[in-house]
């Protein structure tokens, strides 16, 4: 068996798309006498900032010999790779092995890449240690990404599916023509087995893309078979080709379990903690509220504290976000990004369901009013009075369980709630 890896081909402004690059590849190998046993798509760290929107690496796994397999894909990436844009940096690395066979440290170093941050020079000492054949242009980056690619059929155990369907040539970099209808039909028979093909509470088509690149539509689910159905029924311009891929899209693999004292920027976490402010909109309808540390009831202890954030393009999520309040405990998920926690999803796992408040006269019903300094409440027409706050029923908009950002927002990487699996009851967006 053979493994080709491959990644940063595309620009976010001359389009192409390294899924495409993978597909022409495929193509080759098996017009070669070859053949593809599956393609994987590999969501790497989503906090990288150099990534262009997905930061998708690919791998082929084929049992051509290792270097026809070299020969074509080089042959393919030195004419479709956008190297025009010196952000493009497009690189490859070929394995002569099972996937499964991929060694310890090239499997470890594919979690790593969806995790952390690597260097060129991390990639370049493994490729030399197992003696890969690679290819690279511009600076190399793009072999960081083949090579996490080469292992992490390896090293990943939840995967899921997606069908990308591709554009005529002639057709890239103009408006697409495909039917809303008919995608909202196609999902709505196939949910929840397919997932995060619109956004029925934005009225929008996610799985079109708008960026200049060949793709046409992708589908994504847990189901292949129900995955192509949903893209069999989409009217639309005429489809040039399409491909299935296997892919960690959907698996909250990029999380790590973290606490609030020692979370780094660059990373994406699973944090528990305490509300200690009041939610907060700020300028361009951003939300924002504090999290602080579970300890005890001394005041006087300094806690660890995270400011967290639901950002404008998180639509509806945000209104979750403002119906907190102090001292709910939740557990929070997403990537750090100097300092605060871009909110991706979350848990209520205690609700705030009293509070206290200035006792009503139960006379007249007016609010009481303080007597002084530890001398309780009184009416100043009823004469009445009461020695404490009286405690009342808080009415809330949110109940215990998950809340997550709707499909329009939600990142390739990221679980949906509808996928299940979940420590706590969920409350899928659609």
């Amino acid at each position: 068996m053979t493994v080709v890896g491959l990644d940063d081909t595309d620009s976010r402004e001359r389009g192409m798309c390294t899924t495409y690059v993978a597909r022409t590849i495929a193509e080759r190998l098996n017009r070669s006498g070859a053949s593809v046993s599956r393609l994987i798509l590999v969501r790497l760290n989503p906090a990288v900032e150099y990534k262009t929107r997905g930061n998708a690496a690919l791998a082929i796994h084929t049992d051509c010999d290792p270097e026809r397999a070299y020969e074509v894909a080089r042959g393919r990436l030195e004419r479709l790779a956008e190297t025009a844009d010196e952000r493009t940096h497009p690189g490859l690395v070929v394995a002569d092995h099972d996937p499964r066979e991929a060694p310890a440290d090239v499997s470890e170093f594919a979690r790593r890449a969806i995790r952390t941050h690597l260097a060129r020079a991390d990639a370049t000492a493994l490729i030399d240690r197992h003696g890969y054949r690679s290819w690279h242009a511009g600076n190399g980056r793009g072999r960081i990404g083949a090579l996490a690619a080469v292992g992490a059929w390896n090293e990943l155990e939840a995967w899921t599916y997606e069908r990308i369907s591709y554009r005529e040539s002639e057709r890239w970099g103009t408006p697409r023509e495909v039917d809303p209808g008919s995608v909202f039909a196609a999902a709505d028979r196939e949910y929840p087995a397919v997932w995060d093909t619109v956004d029925r509470g934005e009225d929008e088509t996610v799985c079109v893309p708008h960026t200049p690149g060949p793709i046409l539509h992708g589908i994504r689910g847990d189901d292949p078979d129900a995955i192509g159905r949903v893209a069999e029924g989409i009217e639309s311009e005429p489809v040039a080709s399409s491909r299935l891929f296997v892919t960690n899209q959907g698996t909250d693999v990029h999380l790590r379990e973290g606490a609030l004292e020692s979370v780094r920027d660059g990373r994406a976490y699973r944090v528990d903690g305490r509300v200690a402010s009041e939610p907060e909109t700020r300028r361009g309808g951003h939300v924002f509220v504090t999290l602080e540390g579970i300890g005890d009831d001394d005041e006087s202890e300094a806690r660890p504290s995270l400011e967290c954030a639901a950002f404008e393009p998180t639509k509806r999520f945000r209104d979750r976000v403002r119906a907190l309040r102090v001292g709910d405990r939740l557990t929070v998920c997403g990537e750090v990004s100097r300092g605060t926690l871009k909110l991706e999803k979350f848990a209520v796992r205690e609700l705030v369901e009293t509070e206290r408040v200035t006792p009503t006269c139960p006379d007249c019903g007016r609010r009481m009013e303080s007597a002084g300094r530890n001398q309780g409440y009184r009416c100043r027409d009823c004469k009445t009075a009461e020695a404490e706050k009286e405690t009342v029923a808080l009415e809330r908009d949110l109940e215990r369980g998950w809340y997550e950002v709707p499909p329009c927002a939600r990142r390739h990487v990221a679980k949906p709630l509808v996928r299940g699996g979940f420590d706590a009851p969920t409350h899928p967006e659609q």
